[in-house]
């Protein structure tokens, strides 16, 4: 009687087969997790305002004008209970074309977290001294975050963007 054996590298098959199989789990999982997470949308609208850049344009032109120069400091203060969220002192200074401070600004400020939603916090920077403004802000969590600032005067605008470090 003769015993019936496998052909060398029966198995070959199966392995092609495992790899193709753990290509699409990996393939499957990346695409979840892309889907599922962070939409990246920064800008809502954004067909709306590309059809508006001319007036973006116009307004940088007339923000250039001014001669203004604006200037973003942060500063981390100490949270105090710990777990109370991350403050951040925010100040601003104002220097005109003629290098005297800035007074009678209206100044705001949103500051938001890059890559993530529900974060955001708005405040508005009181007066501190002439050409100075500031506010503390409590941030949820450390680390980086966009400062987007609107400084009004009558008509006049200046917008200002910065990122901030918080820890």
């Amino acid at each position: 009687m003769s015993v019936k054996t496998r052909a060398d590298g029966w198995w070959y098959p199966y392995i092609f087969v495992a790899g193709f199989v753990v290509v699409i789990a990996v393939n499957g999982a990346l695409a979840y997790f892309a889907t599922s997470t962070f939409n990246g949308l920064e800008t809502q609208n954004a067909y709306e305002k590309g059809r508006l850049y001319n007036q973006t344009i116009a307004k940088e032109e007339a923000q250039k004008a001014l001669g203004w120069t604006l200037t973003l400091t942060s500063t981390p203060k100490p949270h105090d209970p710990p777990g109370t969220g991350y403050p951040a002192e925010l100040v601003i200074t104002a220097v005109g074309p003629d290098g005297r401070p800035v007074d009678g600004l209206q100044v705001q400020a949103e500051v938001r977290r890059p890559a993530v939603d529900g974060l955001d916090r708005e405040v508005t920077l009181g007066r501190r001294d002439s050409g100075i403004y500031g506010q503390t802000v409590v941030l949820p969590e450390p680390g980086q975050w966009e400062v987007r600032i609107l400084a009004t005067r009558g008509e006049d605008e200046y917008r200002l963007r910065d990122r901030i470090f918080v820890k």
